[in-house]
């Protein structure tokens, strides 16, 4: 399917294919993406530690018996309050991201997560559990939606999408660390066994806290607040490695500063404007359903209710739960991390139709495997389940968690994208709250034949995926930031980068940057 009539010639694209140098090379660039590491890349690894945590202090006896055996609905609030919390969050969170910046955002979201952690690893009944987790749900959007934004912005164009994608794989990671401590704390025979884990978790926040300001703002935030100057800088820097007469450097900065000039000037940045035209309202169908596929895909069962589902299928020892649980985040750690770094070899559509494809088929034989073992109770039934478990998990990388911010922030232009992100969190959160709310109740009440409901959903999420997604492979942000709107605008950001490139005056730019900075007349675009 073909993106879009406003689609920007791929000039930038170009240039960037002709650096040949590679980033472990660019000193100031490996500075930067070591420190996006533990300041935006890091910050699923909250979301991954949340889940496993809830998952596996079901495990442990101590909480069963301080919280009096929680089942069904109240099983399913302590779960899902989280991402109620978000949604709560999220008309706030685009203002702080464009009023106060990307980093401000990270840094106020962290410290709310924090306050939530030390609120549930102190919770003294099941009502201030769940304040305590709806207050950890209110402070994640945060930081996700500007951590997404930030690493999209701030990255060279040739690693965006690896870095973006990596930023969903460290969910993995929480999740891996979660597992282990809870399982490791099963051994404290009272309730200092889930007291542990719920105060470890605000460890990635603080680390966000601690090195969020060592990190430059976005340099289209910064253009966008008149601060073009220092936007340059931070791009000479880390983009160029100094180099001012950069000619890289100094066609992304035109493209950045037409494309911006031209978003504000047909943006209200308003709540409004998201669907006042046929594109964003295009943008805002595909962001909405892909916050759902990220959740309605059969992913929340696996990482909520694992202990629930190995009793459906006769495992019942907690030492063995606990021992597949971390194996389970490993593996997923593992094919994540390896998903990611493929990123860039495949088209986006190509990655989601195979993602969608392969989870029908997972689900299919998972629900086929559980209903033998129900009806016959065979080992072979059983272990066949868990088969599929550990094959669901790189079935769902290959697109919605490798490519989930990827896409979001190419799919939505700067003026929207955080409006953008949050309605797909929006949708995912809201997705998640109920699936989270009603996995217990269903597989209480109907147990194999739940997960038909899901075979049911991946069905239709290929045939929306075909039809809608349109691909956004091999384009810079801006290239990509009039999509589906007129080649119009598209072509006079493209005509702005050619003439930055071939030295035709452009007084603005001479001003403002010095005459020196101009690329030379003999440069020709390949």
């Amino acid at each position: 399917m073909a993106p879009g009539g406003g689609v920007g010639d791929p000039v930038l694209s170009r240039l960037v294919e002709q650096d040949l140098v590679p980033w472990y090379k660019k000193r100031n660039l490996r500075i930067l993406y070591m420190l996006l590491l533990p300041t935006c890349i890091g910050i699923e690894m909250t979301s991954g530690f949340d889940s496993q945590m809830i998952n596996t202090v079901q495990i442990a006896p101590s909480w069963q018996t301080y919280f009096n055996k929680p089942q069904g609905s109240l099983l399913g609030i302590i779960s899902a309050a989280y991402n109620l919390g978000a949604i709560c969050a999220l008309p706030l969170v685009p203002y702080v991201n464009d009023t106060f910046g990307r980093r401000w955002a990270i840094f106020f979201g962290s410290w709310i997560m924090v306050l939530g952690s030390f609120l549930q690893a102190f919770a003294t009944a099941a009502p201030m559990y769940i304040v305590a987790r709806w207050v950890l749900g209110f402070g994640i959007p945060f930081c996700i939606i500007a951590g997404s934004s930030l690493m999209g912005e701030l990255a060279y164009p040739k690693e965006r999408p690896i870095m973006t994608s990596l930023f969903n794989a460290l969910y993995f990671v929480g999740s891996l660390v979660a597992a282990g401590i809870s399982f490791g704390t099963q051994s404290i025979h009272n309730n200092w066994a889930w007291r542990i884990p719920s105060l470890l978790q605000a460890g990635p926040s603080l680390v966000q806290i601690c090195f969020i300001f060592l990190i430059p703002e976005s340099p289209r935030f910064l253009i966008s607040k008149d601060r073009s100057e220092e936007a340059f800088k931070i791009l000479v820097k880390y983009h160029a490695e100094g180099d001012a007469d950069s000619e890289f450097v100094k066609a992304e900065m035109a493209q950045i500063e037409t494309t911006l000039k031209i978003e504000m000037e047909h943006s209200k940045r308003s709540w409004g404007e998201m669907i006042s035209s046929p594109g964003m309202r295009k943008r805002v169908i595909i962001g909405s359903m892909l916050g759902l596929f990220t959740q309605w895909s059969g992913n929340t069962l696996i990482s909520y209710y694992l202990n629930d589902l190995l009793k459906l299928i006769g495992y019942t020892d907690p030492n063995f739960k606990g021992k597949l649980n971390v194996g389970l985040n490993s593996w997923s750690l593992v094919n994540a991390v390896l998903i990611s770094l493929l990123v860039r070899r495949f088209p986006r559509r190509t990655m989601y139709l195979t993602c969608a494809t392969a989870l029908l088929c997972c689900y299919i034989g998972w629900t086929v495997s559980m209903e033998r073992f129900m009806t016959t109770q065979g080992t072979g039934a059983a272990k066949l389940t868990i088969f599929f478990i550990f094959m669901y998990s790189p079935c769902y990388n290959i697109g919605y968690n490798a490519l989930t911010y990827t896409y979001l922030v190419e799919l939505f232009p700067f003026a929207q994208r955080a409006k953008g992100i949050t309605i797909f969190q929006f949708f995912g959160r809201g997705a998640g709250f109920f699936t989270t709310f009603v996995n217990p109740i269903g597989l209480k009440d109907i147990a194999w034949k739940w997960l038909i409901t899901y075979c049911c959903w991946l069905a239709f999420e290929i045939v929306f995926i075909y039809f809608m997604f349109p691909e956004t492979y091999g384009r810079t942000l801006e290239e990509l930031a009039f999509l589906f709107e007129d080649q119009a605008l598209a072509d006079e950001a493209t005509m702005k980068v050619e003439k930055q490139i071939h030295h035709e005056e452009n007084p603005e730019h001479t001003e403002m940057y010095g005459e020196t900075s101009a690329p030379s007349h003999n440069k020709r675009l390949v």
